[in-house]
């Protein structure tokens, strides 16, 4: 395979070097803003609790308010610790999904990982007779995992079918569109479900596709935890991979780069990371699409070397942010999170779109 034209490879720009202080430099910056949010995740709420008490209460020290203690270590804790793996992981399993595809507007659930877990939840929840029956008992025998357990089943199956169809398909775009089909086909099934069950069932199932951090217990946190970290680490050790992808397959291939397995460990990586997520909170929008722009435009650079790190630690900042602006002050009721990222995600892609049709930014 003879190299490419130094015309194509200027015109794919894959990434320009960046000076390590200036990459140090916006690192530090994104783990400081990273502690605050964190910080003021724990601290904003129906009762608010100063930063001060946070600190010593996340360090062992003892307080004069046990009662703030116990809601920082067993209601907001694990939801700030969900908050930072469900975004880590959407924003990491976005860049994949993006440079696999060479789409900006790609998001982790473009292969319907989201529809599956839809579809396992939505037969969990809303299927009646013998099916229902049958399917719920299995789901129960699980404890406290209930429906994160169908999630996991309805996304595990989609994931199959993926990668059953991967082998045979040498094309990504062939492949996109094939995973966009097979979301559809399960969201008709989802849909046909809804049409047939009981109302106090659909609202069930709706108050699920609101996508929420809170509804995780510390015991699903033991279980989430380490899948999240298994598709972070997976996604983390691709970045060689992942720029030499951005010259194209062909190229790619010309280096020494074994595609298929390329391929599959990408796919795997996004699929663990958004079937996960999606199993234990729900669809959660936008932010797989937004934070790779946002870490691309920051550093000015596609280098996945960088990106990877950047993304990782932006998407636990945006997770965190979204869930304390779901809090409404003063009052125990709590937004969805869906809510909040699609007030902020739905105009930032259109930006995105606009941006690039004017032909600025780092293209990816």
């Amino acid at each position: 395979m003879s190299k490419p034209s130094t015309q194509t490879v200027l015109a794919e720009k894959p990434f320009r070097e960046v000076k390590p202080r200036h990459f140090l430099g916006w690192m530090a910056a994104f783990l400081l803003i990273f502690a605050l949010v964190f910080i003021l995740d724990l601290s904003y709420g129906s009762s608010k609790i100063p930063a001060g008490y946070i600190v010593r209460i996340l360090s062992g020290a003892q307080t004069d308010m046990p009662i703030w203690r116990d809601i920082v270590l067993n209601i907001r804790l694990t939801k700030a610790l969900t908050a930072v793996l469900v975004g880590s992981g959407l924003a990491v399993s976005g860049l994949l999904m993006q440079t696999f595809f060479r789409n900006p507007l790609a998001d982790p659930f473009i292969l319907g990982i989201n529809s599956g877990a839809s579809l396992g939840v939505a037969l969990a929840i809303l299927s009646v007779g013998t099916v229902g029956s049958l399917f719920m008992t299995q789901i129960n025998t699980l404890g406290d995992l209930g429906v994160a357990a169908a999630a996991i089943f309805g996304a595990a199956l989609v994931f199959g079918l993926v990668m059953l169809v991967a082998r045979n398909v040498k094309s990504s775009n062939t492949l996109l569109i094939l995973g966009l089909m097979f979301g559809y086909a399960t969201s008709a099934l989802v849909s046909l479900l809804i049409y047939f069950s009981l109302p106090e069932r659909i609202q069930a199932y709706m108050i699920w596709t609101y996508g929420s951090f809170g509804g995780v217990t510390w015991s699903q946190l033991k279980v989430m935890a380490p899948v999240m970290l298994v598709g972070l680490v997976i996604g983390s050790l691709l970045g060689k991979s992942l720029n030499a992808l951005l010259l194209g397959e062909d190229y790619a291939r010309s280096l020494g780069l074994n595609i298929g397995r390329t391929r599959f460990f990408i796919l795997l990586g996004a699929s663990i990371l958004a079937g996960a997520a999606t199993a234990f909170c729900g669809p959660i929008g936008f932010l797989g699409v937004a934070i790779p722009h946002i870490a691309r435009n920051l550093l000015r650079t596609s280098n996945h070397k960088l990106l990877l790190p950047a993304v990782l630690v932006l998407g636990a900042c945006a997770a965190l942010l979204a869930d304390v602006l779901t809090q409404l002050p003063g009052t125990a009721f709590i937004l969805p999170v869906n809510v909040i990222t699609s007030l902020f995600g739905a105009p930032f892609v259109l930006w995105i779109i606009l941006r690039r049709k004017a032909g600025s930014g780092v293209s990816i």
